[in-house]
């Protein structure tokens, strides 16, 4: 009687032993055929969108986002911040030399591209009541951006237009006509 029950021991370890083997292989295969993602992958359609979503939704800022894409910026830009972006529309990026942002999209130009980028992005959460005329503010670059307020309430960014200002989730996203070109350092 003992030697079966040392058999059905010994048999009942070694199917428990494979089977946790099994689970174990299958989990770490999972775990190495699911792609890391970050903040931008959390799926959620009740909050408020965060300044990248509220990019993505636009059909005025399809470069903008694929500029963000290309950078590797999307994550970044998802988290909580706060982020006050100075977004250039379409038809901001088409005044730009032909070339430039085809340019600027190829994997070698991504230093350059994140430059660009860093300069239309400041962080803190700006809202429209507290930007004044004359002020200054300090980009991601490391450069700055100087805020004009004509009588009539317009704002501008050196010398780009804000046509809207949308609150986000992370911050502020204000719609400019023209890109911001960061002064040669």
């Amino acid at each position: 009687m003992k030697k079966l029950f040392f058999t059905l021991m010994v048999a009942a370890a070694f199917t428990s032993c494979n089977n946790n083997a099994s689970t174990e292989q299958t989990s770490t295969e999972a775990e190495a055929s699911t792609p890391a993602v970050g903040q931008s992958a959390v799926q959620d359609d009740q909050s408020q969108k965060d300044v990248v979503k509220v990019a993505v939704g636009s059909k005025d800022h399809t470069t903008l986002v694929a500029a963000v894409k290309a950078a590797d910026y999307v994550d970044v830009l998802s988290n909580a911040g706060p982020f006050t972006v100075f977004a250039p529309t379409n038809a901001a990026f088409d005044k730009l030399p032909a070339g430039t942002v085809d340019g600027l999209l190829k994997p070698e130009a991504k230093k350059d591209l994140r430059n660009v980028l860093e300069y239309h992005v400041t962080t803190s959460a700006l809202k429209e009541e507290y930007l004044k005329d004359g002020m200054t503010i300090g980009m991601v670059n490391g450069g700055n951006v100087k805020v004009s307020k004509g009588a009539d309430g317009k704002i501008k960014i050196n010398d780009a237009n804000v046509l809207a200002a949308v609150p986000a989730s992370n911050g502020m996203v204000y719609v400019i006509d023209a890109v911001l070109l960061s002064p040669a350092k």
